[in-house]
């Protein structure tokens, strides 16, 4: 799915060039230890080739599943993102600059092709909420009344599992 996003700069024309690609759940599998469980995703790609400069901008929507952290469950998550790049050519140890809005990738004299795919799962990976829960009433039932059986009794100090629990003894030993 990764080769989806390779962009070939030698066989571009002056101008405007559009791509378009879906993203499912395939292209994050691809990625070593993905959070993402299953996707749908509309990728725009928009490559423009002037002189010597060829600007790349990129635009991401759909919506992406991943673990809810309250309850585990699947939380679908909507995605709307993007980017927008500048492809120069030279010593890829040399850092790129931003230009404006934009970030500069340099590529090798040698290389014919862009890359996009890590970009795009960065992004992508980028956008998601730090917190991913469900809206209040949506997580799964019966572990929300796990958790709530659990906090309940931590409020009310009769878990003795804790570390902590034989402390209010002895503060009331002290009084």
């Amino acid at each position: 799915m990764k080769e989806n996003f390779i962009v070939p700069l030698n066989g571009l024309t002056q101008g405007k060039t559009e791509f378009f690609r879906s993203v499912g759940k395939e292209f994050f599998e691809s990625f070593e230890n993905s959070e993402i469980l299953a996707a749908g995703l509309d990728v725009k790609i928009v490559v423009e080739k002037s002189g010597r400069f060829i600007g790349v901008d990129c635009e991401i929507d759909g919506d992406v599943t991943v673990t809810c952290d309250r309850c585990l469950g699947d939380l679908r998550v909507p995605v709307s993102t993007g980017f927008s790049l500048s492809v120069k050519f030279g010593d890829p140890d040399s850092a790129g600059e931003a230009e404006g809005e934009r970030e500069v990738v340099v590529l090798p004299f040698t290389d014919t092709d862009l890359d996009l795919s890590q970009t795009v799962y960065d992004y992508i990976c980028l956008s998601l909420p730090v917190q991913r829960v469900h809206e209040e009433g949506e997580c799964d039932p019966e572990t929300v009344r796990f958790l709530s059986s659990e906090t309940e009794e931590e409020l009310s100090g009769k878990d003795s599992s804790t570390p902590f629990a034989g402390l209010k003894d002895l503060l009331g030993k002290i009084e």
